[in-house]
């Protein structure tokens, strides 16, 4: 630490603007939407799992809509007890465009004058790991659950140097999250292709209505004389000539992973993927991943590309049951699965990919149909349950398998850019600390324009 640095208060540079209560009943598929707890991740605002209400609370509750440049902080949530994703006081800075609201427990800290803050640098500090402890530290408890409150946040010390310091801080540490940023995107754009193929061809049959209708599929010729150009009738009502429909316990062979209460988890030894390895909507997520080093038997191994679906709810803001994902090949090619996952394979003459699986599991009348056979106060599906009843539609193997190599492909260059940014986290993490307490200076030089 230096002694020219300044010393004030978060108070000093921010105002708090606290979150709307939301009911659950305010809550839609669609319209604008919300920030949740869940979305405030340690220096990154996460993109997933959210909740949407009407665009009228736009008018009702304007105060509450996140603007660019914010800081997002989680007012209430776990100590040390949980996992790091879950603590109290996670910082990040928000640099979106579009509109949000934020829920209940989320504030947002706003900068109240800029001469001598900078906002994104503002952000790394506060995100900082002695910053985290320091939010956990001055929570208080209520059922189990440490809470902030906006004095508690404000009044929270900080240190910082002259603001052209601040902003090259900002501007090394911020290179490297902008690539961090740009590979989570083209992540996500590379999952919602695959996402908007499938249900081009396998949900809305896109190519056979334009064959129908005398218009360009709008695909190579190759590909587009695999599809027919008429629509029967079936079970499922209209569907491709050729294509089957069948029972979907006729095509999946369903297994329940290794219970394992706590016992066994470490820091290192075989890869187990659990339930929180599965993002709600679909996906395999990397914070869930734990360790185990203890007994189990051949049949909790799991594969790197074998499916996984979430087979237990956890609390009504993790609406995670009957959500697949695919194991990635950055764990290893083995590991291990919890009883709250299945692991699903396919079975039969019928060859499923596990691209195809995936994605069919994840569709929005399939996971409806598959999680409303939940049942109990924990909500697990039984094995028989999750292949009870639902009929599929089963494309002849060249398209399968043309899907499947194009949505693999797109898998393989997501891991790489996982991996990339897992460099580049570590570069990160190793050099904010020394930054942001002033222990690695950073040499001042002329900006020089043209």
């Amino acid at each position: 630490m230096v002694s020219e640095w300044s010393v004030g208060s978060v108070g000093d540079f921010f105002d708090l603007v606290t979150g709307y209560t939301f009911k659950s009943s305010d809550f839609f598929d669609y319209g604008i939407p919300v920030i949740k707890i869940t979305n405030v991740k340690a220096g990154y605002f996460s993109k997933h799992q959210f909740s949407y209400v009407s665009p009228d609370f736009l008018d009702t509750i304007s105060e509450k809509i996140a603007l660019t440049d914010d800081l997002l902080i989680s007012m209430s949530g776990n100590r040390h007890d949980g996992s790091p994703e879950t603590w109290v006081g996670k910082v990040a800075l928000f640099r979106e465009e579009d509109t949000y609201l934020i829920n209940q427990r989320v504030g947002i800290l706003r900068l109240k004058r800029t001469d001598g803050l900078d906002a994104r640098f503002a952000s790394f500090l506060l995100s900082s790991y002695g910053y985290q402890q320091l939010f956990i530290a001055i929570a208080t408890s209520s059922g189990g659950q440490a809470n902030l409150s906006s004095k508690q946040i404000l009044d929270a010390p900080i240190r910082y140097p002259e603001i052209s310091e601040q902003r090259a801080i900002a501007h090394i540490l911020g290179t490297l999250d902008d690539k961090i940023e740009l590979n989570r995107r083209i992540n996500e754009t590379l999952e919602e292709m695959a996402r908007a193929l499938f249900k081009s061809w396998f949900v809305d049959f896109d190519p056979v209505r334009a064959k129908m209708e005398g218009r360009d599929p709008g695909l190579p010729k190759h590909l587009a004389d695999l599809f027919p150009d008429r629509l029967v009738d079936s079970e499922l009502g209209l569907i491709p000539e050729g294509w089957e429909v069948k029972a979907l316990e006729e095509c999946l062979d369903v297994a329940k992973g290794l219970s394992y209460k706590g016992a066994g988890l470490s820091s290192d030894g075989v890869p187990m993927h659990n339930l929180n390895s599965i993002y709600e909507g679909g996906g395999y997520k990397d914070d869930g991943i734990k360790y185990y080093n203890s007994d189990y038997q051949p049949r909790h191994v799991i594969q790197s590309g074998e499916v996984i679906v979430a087979n237990t709810e956890q609390g009504h803001d993790r609406l995670l049951i009957g959500f697949a994902a695919i194991v990635p090949k950055r764990f290893g090619d083995n590991g291990l699965f919890s009883h709250h996952i299945y692991r699903v394979r396919p079975k039969g003459s019928f060859a499923l990919t596990p691209d195809f699986i995936c994605q069919l599991l994840n569709t929005r009348v399939m996971h409806s149909t598959v999680s409303g056979y939940a049942n109990g106060t924990t909500v697990n599906m039984l094995p028989a349950d999750a292949l009870r009843i639902p009929l599929i539609v089963i494309p002849p193997p060249q398209i399968m398998t043309m899907f499947s190599t194009i949505a693999e492909a797109a898998r393989i260059r997501q891991e790489k850019f996982i991996v990339d940014s897992q460099t580049l986290i570590a570069l990160r993490d190793a050099l904010l600390p020394k930054l942001v307490s002033g222990d690695l200076r950073i040499k001042q030089t002329k900006m020089v324009t043209k």
